[in-house]
């Protein structure tokens, strides 16, 4: 049984080497990566030959009877939303580390990253139904209870709908926000979803993966058991035909995936459990530079 001391180590694990990464390769790249909203308002004042007649206040120029000008600066605070998937699915993994786990340590990092820029930070954790949403907020306290939520959280469902929660961060977050989604993307099509959160949010996918799902291993007569619907079926891993099939279905699972995130403009990386995931997550920001 996991005792609160544990958890407590586990948190400040996380902590330690999620503010490390933070600090050492990300604070660059997601500064010059995610620029902000657009612009905002800051002031008026009086026009200067080479302004853009376009950003002239009428009001203003009507009222003193002189030309005066919006000046707009870039909004630099951000809201930082991490859709993660908490399926049965990710409960899995083959290289001393968990699916589950390694979401955890990205999805710290990224927030680590996102508070060190005064952005805040939320989070959308969800199964086939939305389990629990997190509304965002800024400070190292905040990331502390979203780690600890991470690593401590059990669904009440084991399935996957992608769609619904990208769905729902459109309906919870009105504003423009950037987003990632983290998440092995076993489950239905999710086309829908991404289309519409695509085009409101600044949206990235990581694609948290494990190398036995991959390829079968040749171990003859196995028991396998589906770990979001819990049914179990028979695989002879000996068969090479099997292990063709499996392999290929995977490829073609990858690149329908890769089709339909790019068909939307949506950036994204694929990390394996038991790697060093920094170079990735480098990676996913230099794309949007």
């Amino acid at each position: 049984m996991i005792t609160e001391t544990d958890i407590i180590k586990r948190v400040r694990k996380i902590e330690i080497r999620a503010k490390g990464l933070s600090r050492q390769l990300f604070s660059g790249e997601y500064h010059s990566a995610f620029k902000g909203r657009g612009m905002a308002f800051s002031e008026v004042r009086e026009y200067q030959y080479g302004d853009d007649v376009r950003s002239i206040d009428w009001n203003v120029t009507a009222r003193l009877n002189h030309p005066y000008v919006k000046v707009f600066e870039e909004e630099r605070e951000l809201t930082v939303m991490l859709l993660v998937d908490v399926s049965g699915s990710n409960s899995f993994g083959s290289r001393q580390q968990l699916k589950r786990d390694l979401v955890a340590e990205v999805a710290a990092t990224i927030a680590f990253s996102a508070i060190s820029n005064n952005d805040k930070v939320g989070v959308i954790l969800f199964s086939d139904q939305i389990e629990k949403f997190i509304p965002p907020k800024k400070g190292s306290t905040h990331i502390l209870r979203i780690i600890r939520e991470l690593i401590t959280f059990e669904p009440t469902s084991r399935g996957t709908d992608i769609g619904l929660a990208l769905k729902h961060l459109t309906n919870v977050i009105k504003k423009r926000s950037t987003a990632f989604l983290l998440s092995d993307l076993q489950g239905p099509t999710f086309e829908e979803g991404l289309k519409i959160a695509g085009r409101k949010h600044d949206l990235s996918v990581i694609r948290i993966a494990d190398r036995r799902e991959q390829v079968l291993t040749d171990i003859g007569l196995v028991q396998m058991r589906d770990a979001e619907t819990g049914k179990t079926m028979w695989v002879d891993t000996s068969s090479s035909k099997m292990r063709y099939a499996f392999e290929r279905h995977r490829v073609l699972e990858a690149q329908h995936l890769d089709v339909l995130l790019q068909k939307y403009g949506v950036d994204h990386v694929d990390i394996q459990t038991g790697d060093d995931f920094a170079r990735q997550l480098i990676k996913l920001f230099k794309m949007r530079q």
